[in-house]
């Protein structure tokens, strides 16, 4: 399962689904597959260990770090690719992570 995690007004949310939803349709992810997440409020991040927006878990793992979240943020996330800082996920490492885990899609995971 993928879930994409976000809150209203966050400047890069959009973008980062975009992109996921683009590399889902490349490696004939089912949108099925995905789960959109909107975090209201603290509370709602507190209770989902929401590392900030945009989000992306694959199998309840960060894309970005690998780990399962622990503690939470409610705010804007920033991510360093290319050693740029930057809010959006770009598509080739969306990419590239969720070809590592194509396996997960195969067998219906």
């Amino acid at each position: 399962m993928i879930e994409f995690q976000f809150f209203l007004g966050c400047p890069n949310a959009d973008t980062t689904l975009e992109n996921l939803r683009v590399v889902m349709q490349e490696l004939d992810i089912p949108e099925s597959q995905l789960k959109i997440s909107v975090v209201s409020d603290i509370d709602s991040a507190r209770r989902l260990d929401f590392q900030g927006s945009p989000s992306i878990l694959i199998n309840r793992k960060d894309i970005y770090t690998g780990e399962e979240p622990t503690g939470f943020s409610y705010a804007c996330r920033l991510y360093e690719f290319d050693g740029r800082q930057t809010g959006v996920i770009p598509k080739e490492f969306i990419r590239m992570k969720l070809a590592e885990n194509k396996q997960d899609w195969v067998t219906g995971l």
